[in-house]
């Protein structure tokens, strides 16, 4: 019998007679030789007896974590340019296979395979998720809402650009329509709540997989925050804003959908004064207004609340996306949640006038629907403004999590690298001398 590995190819081998001998009087009872590359497996077999390749180790089935090196600092978030149209998420060439799959599907006949929530049914264990996530999202505004009563916030009033500090850096990177008159300064104003966690705004559907929203019927539908409408659509339930639940699968062939349920009118709304609407909380509008400012002894658990809700909506929004559909424009900021996106011409960014201002709709990202809004990293409110000539040894970190450091919360791992807080930052003669 011959055992040879095919990688065993000009190795050390050895033979063992067949018969049974008393090997302990042989002085050595293996004679060991090396098989030349032109011999093969074949002709080894004809000419030894046992051969056993000794040279490989054996390799252990040993099953081990791979240990998560956090890195030191990385870059900070890009700015997209506004001439071209945002990278897809999802590689086109991926996008284009699939689609020729349900093209030849539609082809033969055949419908395309649906899992809920995709044919219009709900995930069971993704409903105590979008609970969690308004819950959370409630929590927040009312969090960050008291913080803005301590902690200063600027904003730009010609860009989106927001600083947490006692007064307005001096970078000139302003991109409004004016800064050339101001030579990229900021033109700097009181910021809002608004100006840290930025509304993204989306149609409020019935029923998702009815009819397109048209360009003229837009004003019959309502407009509410788009992480608001993933939690309705992912089963919570608001009766001002009811949704379609169905028990019965919507079927689709190819692109086309051959069995809705038919289409229903939506039910009359509950009428309730804006004030007691249950809206009111989950909407940003005048937020400052209804809560108070905390006491001091009371700021840094509002500031630590404040943090691990906002970690927690991340990560609902986060867990719903993986499994809901939810487009967004590849060259503004519209967001729709739904199976596909509406029809509204109001596209006015990159060569719209070729789109007629449609929106060229491709699946949206997490910080598309919930945008974090990076800031420069202050370490004290009261100290200098930073300054442009400085800015490489200036970390960033979203809006939010700069207000709750700045109000005695801890800044989550994933920050820190970031906010580049190991780095020393030098003074303006001394920046000339840093490699």
């Amino acid at each position: 019998m011959l055992l040879v590995s095919p990688a065993c190819r000009g190795v050390y081998l050895q033979t063992i007679d067949p018969n049974p001998v008393d090997f302990s009087a042989r002085g050595s009872y293996a004679s060991c030789f090396q098989i030349p590359p032109s011999v093969s497996q074949r002709e080894c077999l004809m000419r030894f007896g046992t051969v056993f390749c000794f040279n490989q180790k054996h390799r252990e089935q040993t099953s081990f974590k791979k240990r998560h090196v956090s890195t030191q600092n990385v870059d900070l978030p890009p700015i997209l340019p506004k001439n071209k149209k945002k990278p897809y998420p999802i590689p086109f060439k991926q996008i284009q296979e699939e689609a020729r799959k349900d093209k030849k599907l539609a082809q033969m006949g055949i419908e395309k395979q649906l899992d809920p929530p995709k044919n219009g049914l709900l995930v069971p264990n993704l409903i105590p998720v979008a609970y969690q996530v308004i819950d959370n999202w409630k929590l927040l505004i009312k969090g960050l809402a008291q913080l803005l009563h301590v902690v200063p916030v600027f904003a730009c009033s010609e860009c989106g650009a927001v600083h947490v500090s006692n007064a307005g850096h001096n970078i000139r990177d302003c991109n409004g329509p004016t800064n050339s008159q101001r030579r990229g300064s900021h033109s700097w104003v009181k910021g809002t709540i608004n100006d840290v966690l930025i509304p993204v705004e989306s149609y409020h559907m019935y029923d998702p997989f009815g009819r397109r929203i048209k360009h003229e019927t837009r004003f019959d539908y309502e407009r509410i925050p788009a992480l608001v409408e993933l939690c309705i659509q992912a089963g919570v339930e608001i009766p001002e804003y009811p949704c379609r639940r169905r028990t019965q699968p919507i079927r689709m062939m190819g692109k086309r959908v051959i069995d809705r349920g038919g289409y229903l009118r939506e039910p009359d709304k509950p009428q309730t004064s804006s004030i007691s609407s249950p809206l009111a909380e989950l909407d940003t509008l005048g937020a400052c207004e209804r809560y108070p400012p905390p006491s001091p002894e009371d700021i840094p658990k509002i500031a630590q609340e404040t943090m691990d809700a906002y970690e927690k909506v991340r990560l609902g929004v986060t867990k719903l996306m993986r499994k809901f559909t939810v487009k967004a424009c590849g060259y503004c900021s519209e967001v729709h949640v739904g199976p596909w996106g509406h029809s509204v011409k109001l596209c006015g960014e990159f060569k719209h006038q070729w789109r007629d201002g449609k929106h060229g709709w491709q699946d949206a990202l997490v910080d598309e629907v919930f945008p974090p809004n990076y800031v420069w990293h202050v370490r004290d409110l009261k100290g200098n403004p930073l300054t442009g000539n400085l800015r490489r040894f200036y970390g960033k970190a979203p809006a939010l999590v700069e207000i709750c450091m700045h109000s005695g919360a801890r800044v989550p791992q994933r920050y820190k690298a970031m906010m580049r807080l190991d780095i020393i930052v030098p003074d303006s003669q001394e920046a000339d001398m840093v490699a």
